[in-house]
């Protein structure tokens, strides 16, 4: 029989850094979310464009997206359905892999890329950017990159 391991608990430090990542988590993502609106789009939906604005011809085959937004392949085709039905994307067959669809971003979807982002950096900026000095932006990069590391390897290949 395998004796379990006792756990590691987190002292008061660790518990503090915890939850006061899980809070501003939870909360930044709810502010940027809300500043969204006005323009109709989600936080799902800004992520969407943005990748697909930053892809080689502004498009990218659906299974990359969903790797890239971190949504199942079939969440991500319900949420393209709704942003197609928005006129910000539409889909492609893959001439390579007749399996294959491309997510493309039309040009509708550019022109409200264009004028959502400079509102998306404003709300960044106010929210996190500005109120932390260039020291500790460095320090919270070099800190959080080896978290992300760790999750990148953990992740499952979709």
């Amino acid at each position: 029989m395998e004796t379990e391991k006792a756990p590691r608990w987190l002292d008061d430090d660790e518990q503090r850094a915890w939850r006061t990542h899980l809070e501003v988590s939870r909360l930044l993502t709810y502010q940027l979310e809300r500043d969204l609106q006005p323009f109709g789009l989600t936080y799902n939906d800004y992520e969407i464009l943005v990748n697909l604005s930053e892809a080689e011809d502004r498009q990218m085959r659906m299974s990359d997206l969903a790797r890239s937004t971190l949504q199942s392949k079939s969440r991500l085709s319900h949420q393209i359905t709704r942003m197609e039905n928005a006129g910000l994307v539409r889909r492609e067959n893959c001439e390579s892999d007749r399996r294959g669809l491309f997510a493309v971003l039309t040009d509708h979807g550019w022109e409200t890329m264009t004028k959502v982002a400079p509102h998306h950096v404003a709300s960044v900026r106010e929210y996190f950017i500005d109120l932390l000095t260039r020291d500790e932006l460095e320090s919270l990069q070099r800190a959080l990159t080896p978290v992300a590391k760790r999750l990148r390897s953990v992740r499952p290949r979709v």
